[in-house]
Parts: structure tokens; C-alpha cells; sequence
């Protein structure tokens, strides 16, 4: 048997929009069940997002901290931002994202991997990118705003990120999953074998 995730779609008898935010929204669908009943299912509507686990020579992972006020914490991230265009391409959301928080470009990227973060109450769809051959970026630094104007960046050994992920140290969903995935990559076929930056994304289709 093949292990792997397949599309499918429930019937909805009724849905409406409760909140609609700026970026956000919530639904309430009422879903039919395998048995006839029918449920209701509320969820939060979400754009998606991209991150971006960007490697330097010296094997260290750009990291970036950030007060995040939902969870009341301080949290060591990776670069990360919203898809803020419908159809927008999530590579090049990935190059604003890591030259908007750390002022960096990378010559070399790679999807690392595709996750929904929280799929029994929203649908986020996060893409992951791993990027390498990294410089400083060209022109002014982006002007920060709001919660970002705290930001605290760093260089951080990947095998230092991976004892703090398994030593419950460290939160962030990206930040996680990116750097476990990257330990997995290199213990299976390596880096140069992961997808391509532009490989298909059925979650968020886009343009090339």
C-alpha cells in the first residue's frame, strides 16, 4: 500500500462566514458524515505560507526571534510570511520574505517540504524552502513594523536547532519541521535530491 495523502471532498449541506479578519477568516461548514448525520465543522480560512530554512557555508541555519502574542513567548523562528496574493508563486514570496527579515538572498533553493500546519481547525498550507549559497542582499534594509521591530537574528549551528527541537526548547512549526526535515534529507539521499524550487504545490497552485 502506498503512503500518501489523497484528495477528497465531503458533501456541505450549508456554510457561512462568521468572521472575516484581514488576512483570515473563520467558516462554518455543515458536513455530511460517512453514517448520513451531518456535522458542524468550524475552521479558520487561511492564505498559506511559506518559510524558508536558509543554510550558510558553515552549516549554520539563519534564525530569527520574535515575540509571537498568542502563545505569550519570545520564539526562535525561521524567515516565514504569509502568501498575500492569490495564485502568488511561493518562491518568490520566499526571496521577499528572507530579504525583508534578514536582508539575505540565496543562489540555491530547494523545497525542503509541504505541511498543513493545523488541518482539524484551519487550512493552512505551509510550504518550506531550503536555501542556500547565501550573501547579503543588494539596497536598503525593508522597514519593519510592528512586531518586527524586535526581531533578534542569528546564526545557529543546525545540530544545536535539532538538540533544542528534541529537548522541547524550541515551538515554532517551521522552525521544527525544517530542521528535522533537513536531518532526514541527509540521512536519506541528500540535499541535492530534494525538489526542485518550482515542483508543484496542489495546496496552493500557482504560476511558474
Amino acid at each position: 500500500m502506498t503512503i500518501k495523502d489523497t484528495p477528497e471532498e465531503w458533501e456541505i449541506r450549508a456554510t457561512e462566514t462568521p468572521f472575516t479578519g484581514n488576512k483570515t477568516s473563520v467558516r462554518t461548514d455543515d458536513v455530511v458524515m460517512p453514517d448520513g448525520s451531518v456535522a458542524r465543522r468550524d475552521y479558520q480560512v487561511h492564505p498559506g505560507s511559506v518559510a524558508v530554512l536558509a543554510l550558510d557555508e558553515e552549516d549554520r541555519v539563519l534564525v530569527i526571534r520574535q515575540y509571537r502574542h498568542p502563545v505569550r513567548q519570545r520564539l526562535w523562528e525561521i524567515p516565514a510570511g504569509l502568501l498575500d496574493v492569490p495564485g502568488e508563486n511561493p518562491l518568490h514570496a520566499a526571496q521577499r520574505e528572507l530579504y525583508e527579515e534578514a536582508h539575505v538572498k540565496a543562489g540555491d533553493w530547494r523545497v525542503l517540504t509541504d505541511v498543513y500546519t493545523t488541518p482539524g481547525g484551519c487550512d493552512e498550507a505551509v510550504r518550506i524552502f531550503l536555501a542556500r549559497d547565501l550573501s547579503e542582499a543588494e539596497g536598503e534594509r525593508f522597514a519593519a513594523e510592528h512586531e518586527e521591530t524586535d526581531l533578534e537574528l542569528a546564526r545557529v549551528p543546525a545540530g544545536e536547532l535539532v538538540r533544542g527541537v528534541l529537548a522541547g526548547e524550541l515551538h515554532n512549526n517551521c522552525l521544527v519541521v525544517g530542521v528535522l526535515a533537513l536531518l532526514a534529507a541527509r540521512q536519506g539521499d541528500g540535499l541535492d535530491a530534494l525538489r526542485p524550487a518550482l515542483a508543484p504545490w496542489p495546496a496552493r497552485p500557482f504560476e511558474s
